[in-house]
Protein backbone atom coordinates (compact mmCIF):
# COMPACT_ATOMS: atom_id res chain seq x y z
CA UNK A 1 0.00 0.00 0.00
CA UNK A 2 2.47 2.41 0.98
CA UNK A 3 4.07 2.03 -2.75
CA UNK A 4 0.81 2.61 -3.87
CA UNK A 5 0.51 6.05 -2.35
CA UNK A 6 3.99 6.68 -2.84
CA UNK A 7 3.71 5.58 -7.06
CA UNK A 8 7.27 5.20 -7.55
CA UNK A 9 9.09 8.22 -6.43
CA UNK A 10 6.14 10.79 -8.52
CA UNK A 11 3.56 11.70 -5.31
CA UNK A 12 4.20 14.94 -5.71
CA UNK A 13 3.08 15.06 -9.12
CA UNK A 14 0.32 12.53 -9.04
CA UNK A 15 -1.74 13.34 -6.22
CA UNK A 16 -1.67 17.21 -6.39
CA UNK A 17 -2.76 16.48 -9.92
CA UNK A 18 -5.62 14.25 -9.08
CA UNK A 19 -6.70 16.83 -6.27
CA UNK A 20 -6.77 19.76 -8.56
CA UNK A 21 -8.85 17.22 -11.30
CA UNK A 22 -11.58 16.95 -8.42
CA UNK A 23 -11.68 20.54 -7.30
CA UNK A 24 -12.52 21.62 -10.55
CA UNK A 25 -14.81 18.74 -11.40
CA UNK A 26 -16.74 19.32 -8.16
CA UNK A 27 -17.31 23.27 -9.10
CA UNK A 28 -18.49 22.80 -12.35
CA UNK A 29 -20.96 20.18 -10.70
CA UNK A 30 -21.91 23.11 -8.57
CA UNK A 31 -21.77 25.82 -10.66
CA UNK A 32 -24.06 23.46 -13.29
CA UNK A 33 -26.39 22.85 -10.76
CA UNK A 34 -26.68 26.83 -9.42
CA UNK A 35 -26.78 27.92 -13.26
CA UNK A 36 -30.02 25.37 -13.41
CA UNK A 37 -31.67 26.96 -10.43
CA UNK A 38 -31.46 30.11 -11.60
CA UNK A 39 -32.37 29.36 -14.99
CA UNK A 40 -35.83 27.57 -13.62
CA UNK A 41 -36.58 30.65 -10.98
CA UNK A 42 -36.82 32.89 -14.15
CA UNK A 43 -39.09 30.40 -16.15
CA UNK A 44 -41.02 30.34 -13.21
CA UNK A 45 -41.31 34.33 -12.29
CA UNK A 46 -41.48 35.14 -16.44
CA UNK A 47 -44.58 32.01 -16.35
CA UNK A 48 -46.07 34.04 -13.27
CA UNK A 49 -46.06 37.18 -15.28
CA UNK A 50 -47.29 35.78 -18.18
CA UNK A 51 -50.40 34.73 -16.65
CA UNK A 52 -50.72 37.90 -14.71
CA UNK A 53 -50.87 40.04 -17.73
CA UNK A 54 -53.27 36.97 -19.11
CA UNK A 55 -55.77 37.48 -16.21
CA UNK A 56 -56.21 41.75 -17.14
Amino acid sequence: MKEFLLMGGYWPYVWPSFAATFIVMAWLMISTIWQRRKIIDGLKRKLELEKRESKT
